[in-house]
């Protein structure tokens, strides 16, 4: 295979096995091939991908983009293996952040307020993914003076960040959603509005490169398919191969 041309590259790892046993994946994001896989999920992961890229005619110092999500070790990877790379983090990884610090403000509430039982799911999906009892229940709920109904507006309203039609405005939406976050006597809430200050180039990022990485997590469901029809994998270098069959583009023509 030949990357001379790949500039834009997302990366994210997959369980290979039960407990703590991760491979991570590295894709060009401008036509979803998965270039490289490996086990792990540390910095040195990075590293090794911008080796591969090399060794395939590709240039670490050409990779103008690169999408992941906040892990210490995806950043710094990033950082020393692609010194002209512009980090954005995925949006959806950042949801998830937000969607964790919500439940926590419900699990703590919940504690002494007994409307909150059974009510979990309600307040991390989207209203349209609701069942017609969920959306009953959340009308019940959403408007009264609870915690947890105040995280959960906060939670709507990050999402319209993303609906803004210019980095300066999209950073303006942000600075506004962090104040409010921060001031909200919210522990949960303060911290992840914390969490995206430290990381706040990379989300701002989005509005220049519009990278997720949706199509990584695409690949990853169909690779935890195919190790489930297998009954998984004897080794992990067997689901790697497996990777590459299903996403790697490879050229199996012969010459005749």
């Amino acid at each position: 295979m030949e990357f001379s041309k790949v500039e834009w590259v997302g990366m994210d790892e997959t369980a290979s096995k039960r407990g703590h046993n991760y491979i991570s994946l590295f894709f060009n994001m401008e036509n979803g091939q998965l270039l490289f896989a490996t086990p792990g999920r540390d910095k040195e992961t990075v590293k090794a991908f911008a080796e591969d890229l090399t060794a395939h005619k590709g240039k670490p110092e050409q990779v103008k983009e690169a999408c992941c999500d906040m892990s210490p070790a995806f950043i710094t990877g990033v950082t020393e293996n692609f010194p002209n790379a512009n980090i954005t983090f995925d949006r959806f990884h950042i949801m998830k952040l937000i969607n964790e610090a919500v439940d926590q403000v419900r699990r703590d509430e919940a504690k002494s307020e007994p409307l909150l039982a059974k009510t979990r799911y309600i307040w991390l999906k989207n209203q349209h993914n609701l069942t017609a009892k969920q959306e009953k229940t959340l009308a019940s709920l959403k408007d009264l003076k609870l915690k947890t109904a105040r995280a959960y507006h906060m939670r709507l309203a990050f999402q319209d960040l993303f609906q803004c039609s210019t980095r300066e405005s999209g950073e303006a939406f942000l600075k506004r959603w962090y104040f409010w976050a921060t001031h909200s006597r919210l522990p949960p809430m303060i911290a992840v509005a914390k969490t995206i200050k430290r990381h706040w180039d990379g989300v701002i990022n989005w509005f220049h490169s519009q990278l997720t990485t949706g199509l990584v997590e695409g690949f990853n469901s169909l690779l935890q398919a195919a190790k489930s029809r297998a009954r998984g994998y004897r080794t992990t270098a067997n689901l790697i191969t497996m990777a590459y069959l299903i996403g790697g583009q490879l050229n199996f023509n012969q010459p005749t």
